[in-house]
């Protein structure tokens, strides 16, 4: 398979590119740093700003699919400025990738597999979320809405079209797990803002195995969750990794001192989402980490 992905060089992409790679396909990225991505990655790499113009012809003929992974980070200190930034990268990117996919028509792939997010839902509390549950309508749903909606212009182009709402993704090396593990390992980390919300957390190669379906299953198409079937509380999350590093994790932080740190970008840690995913395991994929203390020890070990 011929596959060009944007957003290769952050944490998903680059396993992803990897996992590609491992198997025999054939990987172009799309990055503003070109250079820069193909010496990271050994691939070949086109030029690509996604704020300023359709993605480019030469990055997409010939190709079968495309992964689009490309956005403004969204854990950092939210205001004004940068949930713009956070909103325009995905609308704007995402219409512009389309953009260039209707400009190779036929010659260009016939697979899109956009990246999303579990905000889709907004703040739920512990509702169990399946792919069918409505979006929410605070700022991260809004975000999440408008992405796949920009995704979807792509099935009118005869574009298979799926979307990977991620959850909170465990790897060591990078996101929000290598965030959390500086106090954790000192003994002085803890449940967030009461402990009770939900984390919809998933192992990083179960996460870049749903990806790999998603390209090769022509059967699926839409949302679908990217997060373990068991999501746990924060509280029980917070106890887990401190048995896998062998430290007490009762020091409770809270909300409040999350709010002062990151403003609203605070609320995904404090109000979370039980997203499952049902569509997956309905579609025969099989998790590899669907038990947290497994996937800790593996992700740690």
């Amino acid at each position: 398979m011929n596959v060009t992905l944007t957003g290769a060089t952050g944490l998903i992409g680059t396993k992803l590119v990897r996992a590609l790679r491992d198997r025999g396909d054939e990987v172009t990225v799309l990055s503003r740093s070109p250079e820069r991505a193909k010496e990271k990655l050994g691939v070949a790499a086109v030029a690509w700003d996604l704020l300023t113009e359709p993605a480019p012809a030469e990055a997409l003929r010939g190709r079968d699919a495309v992964v689009h992974l490309a956005g403004e980070p969204v854990a950092q200190r939210w205001n004004a400025k940068v949930k713009q930034a956070i909103l325009e990268s995905r609308e704007t990117g995402t219409r512009h990738l389309v953009q260039g996919l209707a400009a190779v028509g036929a010659e260009g792939p016939r697979t899109l597999v956009s990246s999303s997010a579990v905000g889709y839902y907004g703040k739920r509390g512990g509702e169990t979320l399946p792919e069918s549950t409505p979006a929410g309508d605070d700022f991260l749903a809004r975000v999440c809405v408008t992405w796949e909606r920009e995704a979807d212009a792509a099935g009118p182009l005869g574009v298979r079209v799926v979307k990977i709402r991620t959850g909170v993704v465990l790897d060591a090396g990078g996101g929000a797990l290598k965030t959390m593990l500086p106090p954790f390992k000192l003994g002085v980390g803890g449940p967030v803002a009461g402990g009770r919300q939900y984390l919809p957390w998933i192992h990083v190669d179960d996460l870049v195995g749903l990806y790999l379906r998603a390209l090769d299953d022509d059967g699926w198409q839409g949302a679908y969750n990217g997060s373990a079937p068991t999501p746990v509380t924060n509280k029980d999350f917070s106890r887990a990794l401190g048995r896998a590093l062998h430290r007490p994790a009762v020091a409770p932080v809270p909300g409040a001192a999350l709010r002062l740190l990151y403003g609203d970008m605070a609320e995904i840690v404090t109000e979370g989402q039980r997203a499952v995913p049902d569509r997956a395991l309905a579609g025969g994929f099989a998790f590899a980490h669907p038990n947290l203390d497994e996937a800790l020890a593996d992700t740690l070990g």
